[in-house]
């Protein structure tokens, strides 16, 4: 997951999706009004199908894939609107392979040649929607017939790939029809009303030189059928509320704390006492990071909370374990050819769920029901007893793995590849959570440190996968302690980032808490960004190794915040609010 996007990295944020219940009224597949919307994609589609057959080269695959969505969206600070808007749009998504599922236009670098996207006609108007979809379609065609002319020549001299699998899969066909919907879109004015009510909260601190509150209501209907028969349609509503408040130590650090909240429905969004306390803390954690001294290099034992360890198998594991990165010339296959063999301690188990919405209560960000390519979702066992079982399947087969599991993913507009949904870690070797701390100390006297840390949170997290870049990860933490083996209070320090390599990583893990944690972010990657979830107890590592993170040395600024003076900021900086 990567909360700073790279182009050859994976990362994710904190800023999270749910997947909030939709309307589970009976389904009205059969009663409701025509589809006017998908009676027209499946005749344009037929009718593209039987025109370009005529061609040469021709075709063999087509989908059309139609996002209906509804946004709603509003951001305030201090109390005060900084923007509010209400969208609904529909794009369309049309892919075209040409040549054979053994070598077409989508082979290698040339993945992106097979699709191309457009903003279609709100209106159920049959004939309009059908211009567009042909023009999009033609105009596919004939990027995918030179993409797939350059790779035939390509493959001829180049030396033969290592990997020889062909480029997609042979899959069932599905038909799916889910009229539920995600409800109506939650009205605009409540939204800025929320935003502005909550942002107020930050007011009164003088060193919160920058906050934010947003929230988000989405209702999206993919509509998606191709000429392998495939006729799905399926609701989404996501709502997250983000509260983002950053500050800046003297020496010029840039310190920043973020809460998500993300229910089933928007009504269960939390109260106003909650989110005042989580302002409250937020707050109050970047008071006490200002007056933090700055971490040192370190590599010794650490303890990560759930949510922490969470990132870190996102990151580590998870990426590497995405079934396009298991073939390519490029692609560091950290993990290609350890199937069957340990990759984690024997008590661990990871499995990648998407059919699951909740987590003991907490709604997971990275539930679906049917994958971009139009597979179910389907639950994977990755990893059992620390041996490493299977991979994270799209339609684009690797060697060993010739089906789809229901992981191919992308935003729209873009290629879907192996991705993440929900990634689980379960343990058979787990200690009651609360003699954790003790456990980090007696491994930091026995290898003779004078600390430990905990990692309490955690911003997000990316990874490198190719090979030409050094097989790394690094995932970023907010709050930081040191644990003293000689009895002194826990001291809480900034400025470090947990680095490393999978290989090694994964291989210093002693034990775990009994309490999962869940973490859900939006990672972006290749396919683009996406909601995913992560859930982890909290882990003690016999090692961890950590770097100092770099930061400008701009100074803070030197004029108090209005409606402060030089005097009232100081003392609220001490006291943790205004005097």
């Amino acid at each position: 997951m990567q909360s700073l996007p790279r182009i050859i990295a994976a990362g994710c944020l904190l800023a999270l999706c749910s997947m909030p219940a939709l309307d589970r009224a009976a389904p009205r597949a059969e009663t409701r009004t025509p589809d006017v919307l998908l009676t027209t994609m499946e005749r344009e589609l037929h009718r593209a199908q039987s025109e370009l057959a005529k061609q040469d080269p021709a075709p063999y695959f087509l989908s059309y894939a139609v996002h209906d969505q509804s946004l709603a969206t509003a951001a305030a600070t201090q109390g005060s609107l900084l923007s509010s808007f209400h969208t609904h749009a529909r794009t369309a998504d049309v892919i075209v392979r040409v040549g054979s599922p053994a070598l077409d236009n989508t082979h290698e670098e040339s993945r992106a040649s097979a699709i191309s996207s457009g903003v279609i006609p709100l209106a159920d108007d049959a004939a309009a929607i059908s211009q567009v979809l042909w023009q999009l379609t033609y105009s596919e065609y004939r990027r995918a017939s030179q993409a797939f002319l350059n790779v035939k020549t390509t493959n001829q001299v180049n030396a033969r790939e290592e990997d020889t699998s062909p480029d997609f899969s042979s899959e069932t066909s599905q038909t799916h029809t889910d009229y539920r919907g995600p409800g109506p879109v939650e009205d605009e004015q409540a939204l800025q009303a929320m935003v502005r009510r909550y942002s107020l909260g930050f007011a009164k601190y003088p060193y919160v030189y920058h906050s934010a509150v947003t929230v988000m209501v989405q209702g999206v209907v993919t509509h998606f059928v191709s000429t392998e028969g495939a006729r799905i349609v399926v609701p989404k509503a996501t709502v997250r509320l983000v509260i983002e408040a950053t500050t800046q130590a003297d020496d010029g650090m840039q310190l920043m704390r973020v809460e998500t909240f993300q229910p089933e429905t928007f009504d269960q969004l939390p109260g106003d006492a909650e989110i005042a306390g989580s302002v409250a803390k937020m707050a109050a954690d970047l008071k006490a990071l200002r007056a933090a001294p700055l971490a040192e290099p370190y590599d010794g034992p650490a303890l990560l909370s759930g949510r922490s360890a969470a990132v870190l198998f996102h990151e580590v594991l998870g990426h590497r374990l995405e079934g396009h990165r298991q073939r390519g010339e490029k692609e560091g296959q950290t993990f290609t050819k350890k199937i069957n063999q340990p990759v984690l301690p024997e008590f661990l188990d990871v499995t990648d769920d998407p059919t699951e919405r909740n987590w003991q209560g907490v709604s997971l960000a990275g539930a679906y029901e049917y994958d971009d390519e139009g597979v179910p979702a389907g639950r994977v066992a990755v990893v059992q007893k620390g041996v490493l079982k299977n991979f994270l399947m799209s339609r684009m087969p690797i060697k060993g793995f010739d089906k789809s599991n229901g992981h191919g993913r992308a935003q729209p507009g873009l290629m879907p590849t192996g991705r993440q949904g929900n990634l689980l870690v379960t343990s058979s070797r787990s200690v009651k959570d609360a003699d954790l701390r003790q456990k980090l100390i007696d491994e930091v006297k026995q290898q003779g440190k004078p600390y430990g840390l905990y990692f309490e949170d955690i911003e997000g997290g990316f990874t490198l996968t190719q090979r030409a870049m050094p097989q790394a990860f690094e995932v970023l933490p907010v709050l930081v302690w040191r644990v003293y083996a000689d009895g002194r209070p826990d001291e809480l320090v900034r400025g470090v980032d947990i680095v490393g390599t999978p290989l090694a990583a994964m291989t210093r893990i002693l034990l775990t808490g009994e309490k999962t944690e869940v973490f859900n972010g939006m990672c972006g990657a290749e396919s683009g960004s996406i909601p995913v979830s992560a859930v982890s107890p909290a882990m003690l590592f016999s090692e961890i190794e950590v770097q100092k993170r770099a930061h400008s040395l701009d100074r803070p600024p030197i004029l108090p915040p209005p409606g402060f003076d030089a005097a009232e900021s100081k003392d609220a900086a001490k006291t943790g609010g205004r005097p």
